[in-house]
């Protein structure tokens, strides 16, 4: 006897009954792709704790640490629009099953990495099966479920964004505190190995789609912004007038030139260049990929500055930086209320405002004030403005546009999700460069004035930018 099996289609049941068809397996198998999800956003922070001590094993500099973090959502993000068109193209269940055998195999690669060419290694590998396996959980969550369940599943989908980045700082900071920092890596092997194992069994096989690839596409984007992180990094040690830091910059500039002129012409683009002819599309991945490179720059500075100058342990920065992954949840709570009151525009622009102040405390930091008193109320207060701001930018992009064009605007969202954070490192990075080097807070109170600049700035942007109005929901979560 035969039983259906997640993700099959079914006619249409009347509404406010239960689909006759729904396989009994669906909530495991939202949990297993939930679980997925949940190591993909987890290895967006749990590396930063775990930064200085992978330094002194492994004897990285300041340019390596910085691509440590920045590989991996470099090429989640590059190429998570082709990792959505492969799983139409080859199929969802396929698609994600591959993406999730790749990230486990690269994330044992990392744990085991003797020197910084394996570890970036499998750090670009883990972002590649990430690319692959989240756009293809995401499809196999909104085709199993449908109605008031989808909603539902959906929303435990979304909650997986907030409760990964407030993990990943606590359990980076115990796995390296503990049995050492391979072990941040060594946690995926297991836990992918088990949804590898049951997947299969509570997810359907869903016929592949005919469909182009825009292979061209994928790289040169990816490759552009791989020369722009580059050059940004340079400069921390050559300077911005160097031939080292110019070169890669102009490269990349070439290639974002040369993607347009692919995409314009690709009969199947991999990103829709007209989407940013919507304004509020325009404004969402604006707004989403300077909260982001804010927020990941925090957790990078902030994890190297208390190790590195303030002495602090791997689980003490951990405990630190809890408090700022709550704050961040709760901004994004308060923001999902103000955006439906006051509209996307004061929500956007108040809540940049609000980490600008918080972050301004940041750049009067010594080498001796109190962390309890000076830096983790402004990281708290910022990353509380943040949240707002990451719901708004969703919220934005989504709402205000056709529902028909809300998956692609959901992918460029996403992309600029993913980018952001990498540019955030690399930029802060260089600037505090010298911190890094003299173990000063100067280099440290430099990029963290800077962060402050930036935040302002987008809260003023953010005013004629972000059309103004309340957003109507029309599409799903953002994928984070």
């Amino acid at each position: 006897m035969t039983h259906p099996t997640v993700g099959a289609s079914h006619p249409p049941h009347p509404p406010g009954h239960a689909d006759p068809h729904a396989h009994p397996h669906r909530w495991v198998a939202l949990a297993l792709l939930c679980l997925a999800q949940f190591m993909l956003i987890l290895d967006v922070t749990v590396v930063n704790v775990a930064l200085p001590d992978m330094a002194a094993d492994l004897g990285l500099g300041r340019e390596s640490l910085t691509w440590v973090v920045t590989a991996y959502t470099l090429c989640f993000g590059g190429l998570m629009l082709l990792g959505g068109r492969l799983a139409d193209v080859l199929g969802a269940r396929r698609t994600l099953l591959v993406g999730l055998a790749l990230f486990t195999v690269a994330s044992l690669v990392c744990g085991l990495a003797g020197n910084a060419a394996v570890l970036l290694g499998g750090r670009i590998a883990q972002g590649v099966g990430a690319a692959l396996l989240s756009p293809a959980a995401l499809s196999l969550v909104t085709t199993t479920f449908h109605g008031p369940e989808r909603a539902k599943a959906l929303g435990a989908w979304a909650a997986i964004g907030g409760s990964g980045a407030a993990a990943g700082v606590l359990l980076g900071g115990a796995l390296t505190d503990g049995p050492g920092w391979p072990w941040v890596f060594y946690v995926n092997v297991p836990v992918g190995l088990v949804v590898l194992a049951a997947l299969p069994g509570v997810v359907a096989a869903r016929a592949p789609q005919p469909a182009r690839l825009d292979l061209p596409g994928a790289l040169l984007v990816t490759a552009g912004t791989g020369a722009l992180i580059y050059g940004l990094v340079e400069a921390g040690d050559s300077g911005w007038g160097s031939p080292s830091t110019l070169f890669p910059l102009a490269g990349a500039l070439a290639a974002y030139a040369l993607f347009t002129a692919v995409e314009r012409r690709s009969r199947a683009p991999l990103m829709d260049l007209r989407m940013f002819t919507r304004r509020p599309v325009l404004a969402g991945a604006f707004l989403m990929l300077m909260a982001t490179a804010l927020l990941i720059a925090y957790f990078f500075l902030g994890s190297v500055y208390l190790q590195h100058l303030r002495g602090f342990s791997p689980l003490r920065t951990g405990l630190v930086f809890l408090p700022v992954a709550v704050a961040t949840g709760v901004g994004a709570h308060l923001g999902s209320r103000l955006v439906g009151r006051i509209g996307s525009r004061a929500t956007a622009g108040g809540g940049m405002a609000i980490t600008a102040a918080g972050t301004v405390s940041l750049a009067r930091l010594s080498n001796t004030d109190s962390v309890y008193a000076v830096l983790l109320p402004g990281f708290v207060v910022a990353a509380l403005g943040l949240g707002a701001v990451f719901v708004t930018a969703t919220t934005t992009a989504l709402a205000m546009v056709e529902h028909r064009e809300a998956g692609l605007a959901s992918g460029v969202v996403n992309t600029f999700h993913e980018v952001g954070g990498s540019i955030g490192v690399a930029v802060v990075s260089t600037v505090a460069a010298s911190g890094f080097e003299r173990g000063s807070a100067g280099g440290f109170t430099d990029a963290f004035t800077l962060c402050a600049a930036a935040a302002a700035v987008t809260a003023v942007v953010a005013l004629p930018l972000v059309p103004r109005g309340k957003p109507r929901m029309t599409g799903g979560p953002h994928v984070h």
